[in-house]
């Protein structure tokens, strides 16, 4: 068996690693976008360094470390699955891209995710033609619309396809875009400004079955009615390729990025906020690094990206007088991404015994998505849903996911990101002090306990076997990553934030860049390494002309 990297390995050094007076590149947070961008810019010789206020390097893809007196617990935070990762899949493409190679498991293929309604357990296989059969022997009246979606998210696969392998343009990549939608995407354009639930009303009006087909929304967080229909066809079949899981926990991709970094020369400070981008003659030339274990530093650099979450790179890493006025009018119509509930789980059992296998569960109170993600907006902390998933079940042969004797699980639910609705001050939660808040920690032990029932409920006598259990709340997340709402997933991938309404990866003025899951490589851990590649490539390209 192998052995998990300890989230914290490279705290130590990275704390203390001293902050440069100047660089080429300086880049604000250490997500999997800010890594990738530093790795790329540094094996092509520039120097770059990388800020971020937490302790460890990856953003969302970092692990939860936890001594107990029993042994270690290592719970992922985002990373819980990913797909498209075989031998030529875009993650580990982009991964070896700049000299990494990573082991991906791959998940169960007959129902990488099972989605569990009232009166109906649905596994969704890899396999898009299984996928339909599936749908269609379960719902036969249904086959009709069925195959009209199925349509549709094949035409989306093939754009997805075309779109990849011709990056080029000028006439010729117009031209070949139009015939590939004349001749095989017809039914794109009709949907590519549309939501998932208006696609929906011209396939089904089955309550079970749109419940399935928007089964895996919390993999982006935005209610059927608000969702891109593109965006969530494009999602599924990123999966639909297969799903899988890094061997060794989600953070070896960070891990493996920041090594890229400092092998070629880089600097990874952690611990070390970026309170301001310093911006003369209306350029970007630095970054104040806040004072902490030191005094105030102002970095100099010659470009300066932004991997920090978008809404406060404008409203407090920028100054004001170089925002320019459109965003200022926009920013308050901006819709964010849900945040969530973890909940993380040890049992002292084999979990097999209980039924479990290597899938995650999507489990439903309801097959009304969207009223579970309203009342989530309005504030109320229901956990009428739950994401399950378990890290020992997707990696069993890697020691160090949980003590000997013990198996992990991590369930996840839909909640609130605004600190009111937790009882807290918005004030309190930079500084962490919401943490001794009671009306805070009274309603942290009330979803935790509702999501321990939602885990026996599926696995029923799981529960007496509960040896340990720890609960991350949005204020959690906001307080590691300064993510807007709590929520990993940046700006929420509404037909009109997606795509070419997101921000690209030049900022408003000459120096800046930006990476993350609020550009438009979109969120998730393809979108971050595929944002970093593009802000990369972007400063090149301007350092060459």
């Amino acid at each position: 068996m192998s052995d998990i990297a300890l989230p914290t390995a490279h705290t130590k050094d990275r704390v203390k690693t001293p902050v440069p007076d100047r660089v080429d590149v300086a880049i604000v947070g250490a997500g999997l976008g800010g890594l990738m961008s530093a790795a790329r810019l540094a094996k092509q010789g520039l120097s770059v360094a990388v800020f971020d206020g937490h302790y460890v390097a990856g953003g969302c893809a970092t692990m939860f470390h936890r001594a107990t007196r029993d042994g270690p617990y290592q719970f992922d935070v985002g990373v819980h699955y990913i797909g498209d990762c075989g031998p030529e899949g875009r993650i580990p493409t982009l991964l070896r891209d700049v000299g990494i190679e990573l082991e991906f498991l791959r998940m169960d293929d007959d129902g990488f995710d099972t989605i569990v309604v009232p009166g109906l357990s649905f596994p969704i296989p890899a396999d898009i033609g299984r996928f339909r059969d599936r749908l269609v022997a379960t719902f036969p009246r249904e086959k009709k619309g069925i195959d009209l979606y199925i349509r549709v998210l094949g035409e989306v696969v093939h754009m997805a396809a075309f779109m990849e392998t011709k990056r080029s343009r000028g006439l010729a990549a117009n031209l070949g875009m139009m015939w590939q939608v004349a001749t095989k995407a017809r039914l794109v354009p009709k949907y590519q400004n549309a939501t998932i639930a208006a696609l929906l009303d011209d396939c089904t009006q089955d309550p079970t079955l749109r419940a399935v087909l928007v089964g895996q929304s919390g993999d982006y967080g935005v209610a059927p009615s608000k969702a891109s229909a593109m965006l969530h066809l494009g999602l599924q079949a990123h999966y639909l390729r297969g799903a899988y899981y890094p061997k060794g926990g989600g953070q070896r991709m960070a891990d493996a990025l920041a090594d890229v970094v400092e092998a070629h020369g880089g600097v990874i400070c952690l611990r070390r906020t970026v309170e301001k981008i310093l911006v003369e003659g209306g350029r970007a030339v630095g970054v104040r690094i806040a004072a902490g274990r030191d005094e105030a530093k102002d970095v100099r650099a010659g470009v300066v990206i932004s991997n920090a979450d978008l809404m406060r790179t404008y409203s407090e890493l920028l100054p004001a007088e170089v925002v320019p006025k459109e965003w200022t009018a926009r920013a308050p119509t901006l819709e964010m991404g849900a945040a969530l509930v973890i909940t993380c789980i040890g049992v002292k059992a084999d979990l097999r015994t209980f039924g479990m296998q290597a899938r995650n569960i999507w489990r439903f109170d309801t097959t009304d998505a969207e009223e579970v993600y309203a009342e989530a907006a309005r504030g109320e902390i229901t956990g009428r849903c739950a994401y399950i998933t378990s890290a020992s079940m997707k990696d069993p042969d890697t020691h160090g996911h949980t003590p000997p004797g013990v198996m992990g699980v991590e369930v996840m639910t839909l909640a609130p990101g605004r600190p009111e609705a937790w009882g807290v001050d918005p004030g309190q939660v930079d500084n962490g002090g919401y943490r001794h808040s009671e009306a805070y920690e009274a309603k942290k032990r009330a979803i935790e306990d509702l999501m321990v029932d939602k885990l026996d409920a599926q696995f029923p006598g799981i529960k007496p076997h509960i040896v340990f259990r720890e609960t991350a709340t949005p204020l959690t997340h906001t307080r590691y990553t300064r993510a807007t709402d709590g929520t990993g997933y940046g700006l929420a991938a509404t037909p009109a934030q997606f795509m070419a309404g997101r921000p690209g990866y030049r900022g408003p003025i000459p120096g800046l860049y930006f990476a993350g899951a609020s550009t438009r490589a979109g969120h998730g851990v393809l979108g971050a390494l595929n944002s970093g590649k593009h802000a990369a490539a972007k400063v090149l390209e301007d350092r060459s002309s």
